[in-house]
């Protein structure tokens, strides 16, 4: 497994939380200091294997000291968890919250209209 390869999973990763859990930060160890603690204990664990890696794989001498079967290993347990939401699920998911936020705004306004109208002896 090349550095290249360790290098564009930890991304894949990092891009993932990005979408997933809205995290920022400029690669993977930076997003997992910031909201680590959202991800599962295996996911972080794995999270933090990868992004080990990626640093690792920048030195040549480091990269000879990488377990490949590992890093496969702790990028599998990341996608597991991170892919499943797509996009198609999440638009779902706001426009669903957009659409009980109106609802439960309307029982509301429903309900302050009912006390005006009894307050002022129509009802």
């Amino acid at each position: 497994m090349s550095a290249i390869t360790i290098q564009q999973m930890a991304d894949r990763v990092a891009g993932l939380m990005e979408d997933r859990l809205r995290l920022r930060g400029a690669g993977l160890a930076e997003k997992l200091r910031s909201g680590g603690r959202r991800l599962p204990r295996k996911v972080r664990a794995a999270a933090e294997e990868l992004a080990t890696a990626a640093h690792m794989s920048q030195n040549p001498k480091l990269l000879l000291q990488i377990d490949e079967g590992r890093v496969a290993e702790a990028y599998d347990i990341c996608l597991r968890h991170l892919a499943p939401l797509g996009a198609a699920s999440r638009r779902k998911g706001l426009i669903g919250s957009v659409a009980a936020q109106v609802a439960f705004g309307l029982i509301v306004l429903a309900g302050a209209v009912i006390l005006v109208m009894k307050a002022r002896g129509l009802m």
